[in-house]
């Protein structure tokens, strides 16, 4: 499956949205998904590619370093590089929650826990 712009930020407000704490707006420019104040994906400007929080990129670009990478600038950054053309619904799903329990506040998560969730 093909992931496209518009089907990722239909994905990813479907996956992200039930979770305490998360907003959808602009971050330069392109749609950003956030907890708080705490970016957890962007659009990036090419509209190909998108931002994501981890810990575990290494992990990520060793397993799949044309779906995942970094460019220089994020070097110094707990983000990595996903190309949409190239990522898998299920790889994608699951690097979006675990952005959201990198970032979120112990209350938020206790809050999404304790939802029965």
């Amino acid at each position: 499956m093909n992931i496209n712009i518009f089907t990722y930020l239909e994905f990813a407000r479907k996956t992200l949205m039930p979770f305490p704490g998360v907003t959808e707006k602009l971050c330069f420019g392109t749609r950003a998904f956030y907890v708080d104040k705490s970016l957890l994906s962007r659009v990036k400007e090419d509209g190909e590619t998108i931002t994501m929080q981890t810990f575990e990129r290494h992990k990520w670009m060793e397993m799949d370093p044309i779906t995942f990478f970094i460019t220089d600038h994020y070097l110094n950054y707990d983000v990595m590089l996903v190309k949409l053309e190239t990522v898998s619904p299920d790889d994608l799903a699951k690097l979006l929650i675990t952005a959201w329990y990198n970032r979120a506040t112990k209350k938020l998560i206790k809050e999404y826990e304790a939802g029965g969730n």
